[in-house]
């Protein structure tokens, strides 16, 4: 307790600081629902476009809006020939979610109503920025692998259009589905570390792109958005499914902490886990990668065993996100580009009813000290 009576709360662990109407998160049940709708039945029957729209506007879209939802995301998908020349200017070696979070505040330069937070223009910046933070992505991986960017397909959705990007080929539809999904699961997680990032940053009245770019780089740290590459990468260093119990019981030996098990919130397992574990299982299966899913499988159930963790959702996005043909250290921005949604109508929801996030800081350092001159220090 510090002298005016408050707790220290390390971490804000359990420390409710926002109303919403976006998420519920039941982490005693493992529940998640987006404005009401079970994630397990958006994952699976709606499509991202959908999904924007209910986080967006607070209800699903019937089919006249969801069209004019999906024309506008697609209108939306060119970005700047000043930003792919600054792709083709940056280090070889650039870290994709430093030059993500350097694109979101070039966008913010040629966004018409960058500056403007009224509720509407929000809703603009919303959508443009959604549609045009995948197109970024996917230009600046070309472009640093030695390759032409791949101009949006007007005619594939918005998960589709992307793998379409990033790859010059054009998903089949269990492909598509899967990675569709993927961004859904990532939309929208309450006030996870990036997200509290953007409503913070929006609480001072900054604009959307800032809040972003904030979001951005919150999401790059390895005990966040980072998770999945580090399960990929144990994965890589397993090898192949033979090795994984005697990996298993090193790491375990030389307390070695893995990614992609456990979770802050959820105590009865990440739902969203067990949805993309199915997807993993399909797409593996099908792109002839399917060992990647089998080692994941083994991985899990040896430390389940052996002490009880259970994976959330970044465990079993590894074999999904490397069978589609995502490079390892794209994973967290296409995190971004599923949590884009979900950080824009966060940034909507504070702008709406906003009050300055401040909270206070427990001392713990020297007493009050007399200056002392240099001369006599």
């Amino acid at each position: 307790m510090d002298k005016e009576g408050s707790q220290l709360i390390r971490g804000l662990e359990g420390v409710v600081a926002a109303e919403t109407r976006l998420c519920d998160l039941d982490g005693a049940n493992g529940r998640l629902a987006y404005c009401g709708y079970d994630i397990a039945d958006l994952a699976r029957q709606a499509t991202f476009e959908e999904v924007c729209h209910l986080l967006w506007h607070g209800e699903l879209p019937a089919a006249a809006q969801l069209d004019r939802t999906t024309l506008a995301l697609i209108a939306a998908r060119e970005i700047p020939r000043e930003l792919v020349q600054a792709f083709r200017l940056m280090p070889p070696g650039t870290d994709p979610m430093r030059a993500l979070q350097a694109a979101v505040a070039m966008l913010g330069m040629h966004d018409p109503d960058a500056t403007d937070n009224a509720h509407d223009a929000n809703l603009k910046k919303a959508l443009r920025l959604t549609s045009q933070l995948a197109t970024a992505i996917c230009a600046h991986h070309r472009i640093r692998s030695g390759q032409e960017p791949v101009a949006p397909a007007a005619d594939l959705g918005h998960a589709a259009n992307f793998l379409y990007m990033l790859t010059g080929k054009r998903p089949s539809g269990v492909v598509g589905k899967a990675f569709d999904a993927s961004l859904t699961l990532y939309a929208e997680h309450e006030l996870n570390a990036s997200t509290f990032t953007t409503r913070t940053i929006t609480s001072t009245q900054s604009d959307l792109h800032s809040a972003v770019a904030g979001g951005v780089g919150a999401l790059k740290g390895p005990l966040h958005g980072g998770a999945g590459e580090a399960v990929m990468r144990t994965l890589l260093e397993i090898g192949e499914v033979a090795n994984v119990d005697a990996f298993s019981d090193r790491a375990l030996a030389e307390k070695r902490r893995l990614m992609g098990f456990g979770h802050r919130v959820y105590k009865a397992g990440d739902p969203r886990a067990a949805i993309l574990r199915g997807m993993a299982e399909d797409a593996c299966r099908q792109s002839g990668q399917f060992k990647w899913y089998e080692m994941a499988v083994a991985l899990h159930a040896r430390i389940n065993k052996a002490k009880g963790l259970i994976p959330n959702v970044d465990f079993y996005s590894a074999p999904l996100f490397y069978s589609l043909g995502v490079p390892v250290d794209l994973f967290t921005p296409v995190i971004a580009a599923g949590r884009i949604a979900g950080w824009t109508a966060n940034i909507l929801e504070q702008h709406d009813d906003n009050r300055l996030i401040r909270p206070r800081a427990d001392y713990v350092g020297a007493g009050r000290r007399a200056f002392v001159p240099v001369a006599r220090r």
